[in-house]
């Protein structure tokens, strides 16, 4: 029968396309990166999404984030994404944690109950626990490294975090999980050196903060507020998805590899 994923089934197959309507996945930041992971992954028929976030939109989300725009401005990102799922596949579960994931918030999670975790969080201290708590569980992640000061989409590439090079975050990510015994991890990174943002204050957050009132972590708080754009995070995002749905799929799809 024709439904709305017919157009993925002829590329996967029935079987495979079962697969994804069983699958929960759980999305740890939906952001710039985290926002088109999980429209990528709601557009290809999964079945249950966990969307983990604290953060409310912000002007300055506009030129990246799936989720904002002039409208959503002030609101928390997970209830945005949740309206906008419905409106795709109002048969799909979502659940939402308004939660800035650390060590200290892990047990709200049940991490074995998760057939997939995607990261897209942007704290160290938060991405070594998501990952540490994932391997405790026998759940398969992927990690999305740094995407903030790059403007080459192409130069991304899917590895394992010891085969990776160039990228800070995924030094300091290698040195820590070998630290923790943790062997290894799927991640998208890029060799692309990241840029120095320009330091002017006359545009920067950190000298004129605009995030929505309640918002925790406001961005007079970080050390450097990053540069970004509309191509690299969603690049990124959509890589993430298609490697979920190819390792959630994998000996079923009927049609070309990813």
């Amino acid at each position: 029968m024709l439904n709305q994923f017919s157009r993925t089934e002829l590329l996967f197959g029935k079987e495979a396309m079962e697969k994804l309507r069983r699958a929960r996945v759980a999305v740890f930041g939906i952001g710039g990166v985290g926002g088109y992971t999980v429209e990528a992954l709601v557009r290809s028929g999964i079945g249950a999404v966990d969307l983990i976030d604290d953060d409310k939109i912000c002007l300055t989300n506009i030129n990246r984030q799936i989720y904002a725009t002039r409208k959503t401005v002030g609101q928390y990102k997970v209830d945005v994404a949740t309206q906008r799922i419905a409106e795709i596949n109002p048969d799909i579960k979502v659940t939402t944690y308004k939660t800035f994931y650390t060590p200290e918030t892990a047990d709200q999670f049940d991490f074995t109950a998760y057939d997939y975790i995607v990261d897209a969080i942007d704290t160290v201290t938060g991405k070594l626990a998501l990952v540490q708590n994932a391997d405790a569980a026998g759940t398969p992640i992927i990690s999305s490294m740094g995407a903030g000061n790059k403007v080459d989409p192409t130069a991304f590439e899917v590895a394992d975090i010891y085969q990776t090079s160039v990228c800070p975050l995924a030094k300091v990510m290698r040195h820590e999980l070998k630290c923790m015994g943790i062997r290894k991890l799927k991640v998208v990174y890029s060799k692309e050196p990241p840029i120095t943002p320009i330091d002017d204050m006359t545009i920067s957050c950190r000298a004129h903060c605009i995030c929505p009132p309640g918002t925790a972590r406001k961005c007079t708080q970080r050390r450097q507020v990053p540069g970004s754009n509309a191509f690299v995070p969603s690049v990124v995002g959509l890589i993430i998805a298609g490697e979920v749905i190819k390792d959630l799929t994998a000996n079923t799809q009927k049609g070309v590899e990813l």
